[in-house]
């Protein structure tokens, strides 16, 4: 069978996956999070950490409580790190350095999952499991529950509770990501992915040459790591690496992980408020951005050198694979972005910049999506002269400077940090390569920490005191300023009252609104970063 040919058939059979599941699960993660009754391993939780789970929040305390967990969180992987050679599976791992260490707590407690070290030869097997992967299901979780908060503003009336953030975050994980997680790993081990407890041992090359081959719990990592859109990798060659996609059909049910979740939350929106056809929009939104994505990185990579390409995907798969990890927030690859055609490495910064909302993170990606839909319906209410509405409550100058807030944040970030490193001596000893793709490699490294992607260009030393500093700064501000603002937003919304529907209601459903999003959802971001791609990969794509 021909590359052409098999790349139709993965992209057909990973369509139709996402289509069986789509209903069921959307259907599943709408009850996990309106459900009155508490699972008995719930129950022992909430006792365990103190937390009343009959009680709801208000916005703030809402609030609090993610970022108090979130902060925990990072106390405790840093400490796993610096404290690894005192601790058992270690693998004669040495501490990991202070600056490494803050880079990569803060990068997995985000969902950024960016590293800058090698991850065989920095960290043992307990960092691995009890730290990293532990962080790939709860940040994942934090995720979840804001963008369930978010909905729950739109749904209620006259109310200054949006549910509980602890009560959220602990069913997301039991009922959600740990049970799939374990049927994606036995399929995973099936499929030759490496899962056993071993440090390694050294094994005879072809060439007669001998060679150090660690092993590792690698498949349970990597399936929460797909299913979480969390990103990283157990080896530092990523899901190019044998021991993490030994075949190219595994390399396909990875692209199914990352993508099965977030594509299956419309429909989940869709029955929490109601209607859904207000779900169908925004799927068909976050498909149409999706297919055009992949139609580009197809045709800027066609005839392109195979370099960077792990040769048993071929093309096809690695297009489909790249475009799919930076659309969403996974940052996984199995392919070396920094080797692909000028034009087609831009494609993927792009699917970042747009706020990877199509179809994004796990609970990211739709809150995201909904806060540029809210933009949309400002900027209908604008051209008709009618207060904006979406889904029954008034958009008004609070709502739109919380929403405006959102959108600016993270080119303010990712324009700012690229602007100080590609300006100051620190920042400009990490770049290997100058002219038009060393500041496409830095405005990468920007770009994938402040949408909390963690991809990245190979040709950055990013493992340095400043980068890993600049980079945790742009990763902390990425992931937690759009959440301060995603549950005001939703607190605001949840005060109000219910506005009727007139004959002057913008119809939110139809596909004149999808449309007139995904509009929205190029031009905000074409708009604002435009001039820095002409100047990197447009630059040196059309010299």
């Amino acid at each position: 069978m021909g590359s052409a040919a098999a790349g139709w058939l993965q992209l057909g059979l990973l369509v139709v996956a996402l289509a069986v599941v789509h209903r069921p699960l959307g259907d599943w993660m709408a009850r996990v999070f309106t459900a009155q009754q508490h699972w008995r391993v719930e129950k022992l939780t909430y006792r365990l950490v103190g937390v009343d789970a009959g009680a709801e929040q208000r916005w703030p305390t809402y609030l609090r409580s993610v970022l108090t967990f979130s902060l925990v969180g990072v106390l405790v992987l840093y400490a796993l790190q610096r404290l690894q050679g005192l601790l058992p599976l270690g693998n004669g791992m040495a501490a990991v350095e202070p600056a490494n260490a803050w880079n990569t707590a803060i990068s997995f407690v985000t969902n950024t999952n960016w590293q800058g070290y090698a991850g065989e030869s920095t960290m043992g097997h307990l960092v691995q499991m009890a730290g990293l992967a532990v962080q790939n299901f709860v940040s994942a979780a934090v995720g979840l529950a804001v963008l369930v908060a978010l909905v729950r503003g739109f749904v209620r009336r006259g109310t200054d509770r949006l549910g509980n953030a602890w009560v959220d975050i602990t069913r997301a994980v039991v009922r959600l990501l740990l049970p799939l997680a374990v049927l994606a790993t036995v399929v995973l081990v099936l499929g030759g992915v490496v899962q056993n407890l071993r440090a390694g041992g050294d094994v005879t090359t072809l060439t007669g040459g001998s060679q150090f081959v660690p092993g590792g719990p690698v498949a349970s990592q990597e399936a929460i790591k797909e299913l979480g859109t969390n990103g990283g990798g157990f080896y530092n060659a990523n899901s190019a690496h044998p021991f993490e996609g030994p075949t190219a059909w595994v390399s396909l049910f990875q692209v199914f992980l990352m993508l099965v979740i977030p594509f299956s939350l419309p429909r989940t929106f869709g029955k929490m408020v109601g209607d859904r056809t207000q779900g169908l929009a925004i799927l068909g939104v976050m498909g149409l951005l999706a297919g055009i994505s992949l139609a580009l990185v197809n045709a800027f990579q066609a005839g392109a050198l195979p370099e960077g390409q792990e040769v048993r995907f071929g093309g096809p798969l690695s297009s489909l694979f790249a475009a799919s990890t930076t659309l969403t927030s996974t940052g996984a690859v199995n392919s070396m972005h920094d080797s692909y055609t000028p034009l087609g490495g831009m494609v993927t910064l792009f699917n970042m910049m747009l706020g990877e909302v199509a179809p994004g993170g796990v609970g990211s990606g739709l809150y995201g999506m909904l806060v540029l839909a809210v933009v949309a319906v400002f900027v209908a209410g604008l051209m008709v002269g009618r207060t904006p509405e979406y889904l029954g409550k008034k958009l008004g100058r609070r709502e739109m400077t919380l929403a405006s807030l959102y959108l600016l944040t993270t080119p303010a970030i990712v324009l700012t940090g690229t602007a100080i490193a590609i300006a100051v001596p620190a920042g400009q000893a990490g770049m290997l390569n100058s002219g038009p793709h060393g500041l496409s490699e830095v405005l990468y490294a920007f770009t994938s920490a402040g949408n909390n992607n963690g991809s990245a260009f190979a040709g950055l030393s990013a493992n340095t005191p400043f980068y890993n500093t600049a980079l945790g700064l742009a990763m902390v501000l990425g992931r937690f300023v759009p959440i301060i603002l995603v549950v005001a937003l939703a607190g605001k919304l949840a005060a109000q009252g219910k506005v009727p529907v007139t004959t002057g209601t913008l119809p939110t459903h139809r596909p004149l609104f999808a449309g007139l999003l995904t509009a929205v959802v190029l031009v905000v971001v074409g708009l604002t970063y435009f001039p820095v791609l002409a100047l990197g990969p447009l630059a040196e794509g059309l010299s």
